[in-house]
């Protein structure tokens, strides 16, 4: 019994630490999004989503504040919700905050819609984003394909479609009090601990199965917004991509032409880094990334090649034509705004003209130091040459050498510099 008991022990206590985890309480998962929807705010949920699924949370509640966003992005948030093993909470906090737009059928799509008092959810008609607008043809399939995944979500969330139709069709919008009486959401919490607190008990069919939430005194641990997201969050935006793609363009453009300035090159090399990154996320048209290439390489060989502006002109068309055709609008309508995109073409295409024209004109000017830069000097005689003599140019003697015979003190031109003998003629006369 002796040999026995400390093996008993120990299994003994293994036993009741199990117990013990076991009947502790499983966090409830808390992550904040606010600003606009976005591929940076897409990739943040899914990751927040995916991280509660892998460490078996309780529950995830997304605190929202949002006034909408991108149309493929949103469909992808959805996707990411309804698909998820983990009881997803969407909650419209703090007071003041809002689920408009693409925000409505994210809280459409949680297991459990909550909104905070002074809050408010609607307004979900689709817009376009950028250039233009969206033709009557294109904006009714858009709305009617709209209308039908709102009413669907409704529908198998068990929350009220009929006005999920009318915040799409209509763009009506309505508080959390009116939410909660027409059943757009399933209850009203003052914060955090109080939606907790109405959560705990409550039913819900999570990847097919009844889930009985178990959030009461359940510890709360908050998934950060880290820096990769924050950075795509920012730059995600179509105008501040192609605004940073410009800049990145511009920087290599003036290393290329000035070659040793180091700078310019660094700074152009991360934006190009950070458009591109901003670009994985975006619908881009490679037609219009190909057309802006284009238009760079027709203002290096604006200094390379004599085209007398020809090769500039092109170079502002296909700038123009790309910045024009980057991104794919179709039904989400994502494209750069008017008022971005004529101010930074002009800019940038501005700046690829003067930096070639500098160039140019360095590479037609004449030497001014060294052997060249002696020719074309006018001196004077310091001796007869006959042929062959001293002259005194540039603040120097020199031997030199002429065709015909020039008396000493009259004017000499240089002609030509062979190894350290001038090659000269009379020169004008010096007054």
């Amino acid at each position: 019994m002796k040999r026995i008991s400390p093996f008993i022990v120990v299994l003994l206590t293994l036993l009741l630490a199990g117990v013990a985890a076991a009947a502790a309480p499983r966090a409830v998962y808390v992550m904040r999004v606010v600003g606009s929807v976005n591929p940076g705010t897409a990739e943040f949920i899914a990751e927040g989503i995916h991280q509660a699924e892998r460490e078996k949370a309780e529950a995830l509640v997304i605190e929202l504040d949002t006034p909408g966003g991108l149309e493929t992005s949103m469909r992808q948030i959805v996707q990411t919700i309804t698909n998820a093993k983990v009881p997803v909470v969407v909650y419209v906090y703090p007071r003041g905050a809002r689920a408009a737009s693409a925000g409505v059928f994210i809280t459409m799509a949680a297991d459990v819609a909550a909104m905070a008092p002074g809050t408010n959810i609607g307004a979900a008609h689709p817009v376009s984003v950028g250039m233009g607008k969206i033709d009557k043809t294109m904006e009714k399939k858009l709305v009617n394909d709209m209308v039908a995944s709102g009413r669907s979500l409704a529908t198998e969330r068990g929350r009220n479609a009929d006005w999920m139709e009318k915040a799409i069709r209509q763009s009506v919008s309505i508080s959390a009090n009116e939410a909660l009486k027409l059943k757009v959401v399933d209850l009203m919490a003052d914060n955090l601990e109080d939606l907790l607190a109405k959560l705990n008990g409550r039913k819900i069919e999570v990847a097919g199965k009844q889930v009985v939430l178990h959030t009461a005194g359940a510890p709360l641990k908050e998934i950060p917004e880290g820096l990769r997201f924050q950075l795509l969050k920012h730059i995600a935006d179509p105008n501040i991509a192609f605004i940073l793609m410009m800049i990145g363009l511009a920087g290599l453009y003036f290393e290329l032409a000035h070659p040793g300035v180091v700078f310019p090159g660094v700074i152009g090399a991360i934006c190009l880094l950070l458009a591109f990154f901003a670009f994985q996320t975006l619908p881009i048209n490679y037609i219009g990334v190909l057309l802006i290439l284009l238009a760079l390489v027709f203002f290096i060989l604006e200094f390379k090649i004599i085209s007398y502006g020809l090769l500039s002109v092109a170079g502002v068309v296909s700038l123009f034509l790309g910045a024009v055709m980057l991104f794919r609008g179709g039904e989400s309508g994502v494209s750069i705004s008017w008022s971005v995109l004529i101010p930074t073409v002009v800019t940038v295409s501005l700046f690829f003209i003067v930096v070639a024209g500098v160039v140019f004109r360095t590479h037609f000017q004449r030497a001014m130091t060294g052997s060249a830069g002696m020719v074309g000097e006018i001196g004077v005689a310091h001796t007869d040459l006959k042929p062959e003599g001293q002259v005194f140019v540039h603040g120097e003697y020199w031997h030199a050498e002429s065709a015909e015979p020039i008396a000493a003190g009259e004017p000499i031109e240089v002609l030509k510099v062979v190894d350290l003998k001038l090659l000269v003629r009379r020169g004008p006369k010096i007054s």
